[in-house]
């Protein structure tokens, strides 16, 4: 089976940015959600991000844009989101303690690679996960909404730095 994948290499980048801007205030939009001003601005950051945020990065980045912006509307907003099924809470292999991450659904499901020395994460998309998703869809007779998977190992830095320390 062939396989086409593309991965980045960089702590929390997202892949399909460009087709992800603005695409999460058009969807509560068409969802009837109301707009405050503070919930707009949480939305453009969401919508902007180029890492997964954790809810202290999401209120920082909305503080710069209004200073009104805050954490318990932050808190609600990601509630009524992940309701809506409009982002993802990752936990990204408790990398950093208890945190939790958000992203909003690209175009395609993919797979977060973790690096568990450096933190580094990466998204990694191949057509052999899609393969999977539908096989697991086609057997189970079902139709498949949710998707997450994370793999976990020691990128090549860190090996080359483990490796050298013997």
């Amino acid at each position: 089976m062939a396989s086409s994948a593309s991965h980045r290499v960089s702590t929390g980048e997202r892949l399909n940015t460009a087709e992800t801007t603005g695409r999460l205030q058009q969807a509560a939009a068409a969802r009837g959600i109301r707009m405050t001003r503070q919930r707009r601005v949480i939305l453009q950051v969401m919508d902007d991000a180029e890492q997964h945020l954790d809810v202290d990065q999401i209120l920082e980045r909305a503080q710069k844009i209004d200073a009104g912006v805050h954490l318990v509307t932050v808190y609600r907003t990601i509630d009524l989101l992940k309701k809506e099924g409009l982002i993802d809470e990752l936990d990204l292999l408790h990398l950093r303690g208890d945190r939790h991450y958000y992203e909003t659904h690209g175009p395609r499901d993919h797979i977060h690679v973790a690096c568990l020395r450096c933190g580094k994460v990466r998204e990694f998309e191949s057509n052999l996960y899609e393969q999977l998703k539908n096989q697991i869809a086609r057997d189970f007779h079902m139709k498949v909404t949710v998707s997450r998977t994370e793999v976990g190992g020691y990128c090549a830095e860190c090996l080359k730095k483990m490796n050298s320390c013997e």
